[in-house]
Order: C-alpha cells, then structure tokens, then sequence
C-alpha cells in the first residue's frame, strides 16, 4: 500500500511539474504574439510614412523617379500579407534600403534638405525606426525565452508533446538612423 501511495505521488508530481510548464509554454508563447504585433504596429507606422515622404521629395526630385517608384513598390510588397517575422524580415530590409536612397537623394538637392516638411518626416521616420528597434528588441528577447524552454530539458519533453517550437527572430536593420541620411551616390544611375 505504502508504494502505491508513493507511485501515487510521483504521478502527481509529474503531473503538476507538465502543467506548470504547458502554462509557461502558453505564457511565453502569448508574450512572442503581443510584441511580434507590437513590430507589426510601428512597421504600419513607417508605411504610413513613406507615401509622404515620396511625395515630398518627388515634388524636389522629379526626374529621380525610378528610386521613388521602387520605394513604392518594396512598400506595398511588405505591406501585402502577413508574414513570420523570418519572410517579414527580408521584405523590411529591403524596404529600409530604399527608404534610405530616398533619403540619401535630400544631399543633392539643397532646397529638400532645408524644406521644414521634409525635416519633420525625417524626424518622424527616425523616431518609428527607433521604436520599431526597440520593439524587435523586445520580441527577439520573449522569442529567446520562449527557444530557450523549447531546447531545455524537461520543458523539451513538454514542448515536443504539445507542438511548441522554436519560433524565429527578427532581424532587421533601421533605415533612418538619427545621425542623418547616409551618403549614397546615386549619381551613376542617371
């Protein structure tokens, strides 16, 4: 009798041990889905951005056309569905490249640089990147945790019963930096 209560006891051990660690799993896993919206909220913000900022160096920069026209359409490619973070990843960077030729073109043209409207979207650009860094901070932190229980042991035994798995990073690098556009000459593309 003695025994079963000790199997008895060893069972319930166990049970509440995978409990805990199912509701760590859901836990960790509703953190990576909150900040990867976080990301997902700043990145709509920088979209939003973009057609002003086409616009405003369009009316400087006429005949820079082809960078404006591709900056437009990287936009809407990122734009057009939701993506993991990984497939999000590369259409965001390539988005920044262009958000930074862009930006680049304002060292050619004087009277763009000075313009007030095209110095607060550069701001306003420059605050979204730091926000959308911060956030992929964040996401990249719950994601590291939440790998983290999926490749330790016991919590891999859990993982691999319930279909927890590593979720990816999000890399990405800013496309407007504080310090100002980056020198870009673009001059050969004429």
């Amino acid at each position: 009798m003695p025994l079963l209560i000790v199997a008895g006891a060893i069972a319930l051990f166990v049970i509440v041990v995978m409990l805990a660690i199912y509701n760590r799993f859901v836990r960790l896993r509703n953190l990576v889905r909150e900040s990867w919206r976080d990301i997902d909220t700043e990145l709509q913000r920088r979209y939003d951005l973009i057609p002003n900022l086409v616009s405003t160096v369009q009316g400087y920069a006429d005949h820079e056309s082809t960078v404006l026209r591709a900056v437009t359409s990287l936009r809407v490619d990122a734009m057009a569905a939701r993506r993991p973070p990984d497939a999000q990843a590369e259409r965001e960077q390539a988005l920044g490249v262009g958000v930074s030729q862009v930006m680049a073109l304002a060292e050619q043209y004087p009277d763009l640089k000075a313009s007030t409207q095209f110095l607060d979207l550069q701001h306003q650009l420059a605050d979204t990147e730091d926000r959308i860094q911060v956030a992929r901070r964040i996401y990249n932190a719950n994601v590291r945790s939440f790998d983290t229980m999926v490749d330790s042991f016991p919590s891999a035994l859990v993982a691999r019963l319930f279909g927890f798995t590593v979720q990816p990073y999000f890399e990405v690098e800013p496309a407007v930096r504080d310090s100002g556009p980056p020198s870009v000459d673009l001059s050969d593309q004429r």
